[in-house]
């Protein structure tokens, strides 16, 4: 496989405004529940959750796995996932989160991004086979956002 096949040309440069769905949300292109941005992070809700409130955190960089992301950015990007792990349960009535990030298999958009989930006990999770759910509509969607944003505007 190439380097341009695997991204690896490209594992932690600029923005890729063109060619990647992540780098486009980054750069406002693309339509997203944006609730959190920092000069090197965002985060946003996934569009296909596993329970609403699935909220997505990249680089503002393209950097495709864990592996590329420079030095540099690993405490701001763990510190946004951090930021978002904190918030999801106090927004959305979860007892605590799930996080999670792929590298290349099951990386659905080939840009790092954490998966920060809304868990409850008894919530059906289980293994790796995990549903998705939709949101009802923009509305309900853009209704999550604003939670989590709020409690994420809260200090402490």
């Amino acid at each position: 496989m190439s380097p341009a096949q695997t991204g690896a040309d490209r594992s932690a440069g600029a923005p890729d405004a063109g060619g990647c769905l992540f780098c486009r949300i980054v750069a406002g292109t693309e339509d997203a529940h944006v609730v959190a941005r920092t000069e090197d992070t965002v985060a946003f809700l996934d569009i296909r959750p596993l329970f609403k409130g699935h909220t997505l955190v990249v680089p503002t960089r393209h950097v495709v796995t864990l592996t590329d992301l420079p030095t540099a950015l690993a405490e701001p990007f763990l510190t946004a996932v951090q930021r978002v792990a904190a918030a999801v349960p106090a927004a959305f009535g979860a007892q605590g989160t799930f996080v999670a990030m792929n590298n290349v298999v099951s990386q659905s958009v080939p840009h790092l991004h954490a998966h920060v989930v809304p868990r409850t006990k008894g919530d059906g999770l289980r293994g790796f086979f995990w549903p998705r759910t939709k949101y009802a509509d923009d509305g309900d969607a853009a209704a999550h956002a604003q939670r989590l944003r709020a409690v994420m505007a809260c200090p402490g």
